[in-house]
């Protein structure tokens, strides 16, 4: 069975103090899928905590502004267009060097992701 979601329905929303999330398709969405997919939006000027997803990895596919993302010891200017993929259970974050937000589709190879700050 099919599931539809979309970006105008505001029900799967988290508000995080640098930006914010929103999921589109996770177990919490549909416990049949097999993946998770979401946007990102971090403020310009901010930076999402240091973290780790141990149990998947995580794409990441820049649609507007700039990010400094860290990925263990290395660090890589993202722009529009630039498609990142973080290993499992590396240590990441990413900071915006653009005067505006910068936005990012998020997919992880799990339905139900696990995020552990450092």
């Amino acid at each position: 069975m099919a599931t539809i979601t979309n970006l105008n329905d505001e029900k799967h929303v988290l508000d995080m103090d640098w930006g914010k999330i929103q999921w589109l398709i996770g177990k919490e969405i549909d416990p049949e899928c097999e993946m998770t997919f979401g946007m990102v939006y971090i403020d310009a000027g901010t930076s999402n905590p240091k973290h780790r997803h141990p149990n998947c990895e995580e794409l990441i596919f820049v649609l507007s502004g700039e990010c400094d993302h860290s990925l263990g010891e290395e660090t890589h200017h993202l722009k529009p267009g630039m498609m990142l993929r973080i290993p499992r259970n590396v240590i990441h974050d990413a900071k915006v060097t653009s005067w505006e937000p910068c936005r990012m589709l998020i997919i992880y190879s799990s339905p139900d992701r696990q995020t552990i700050g450092e």
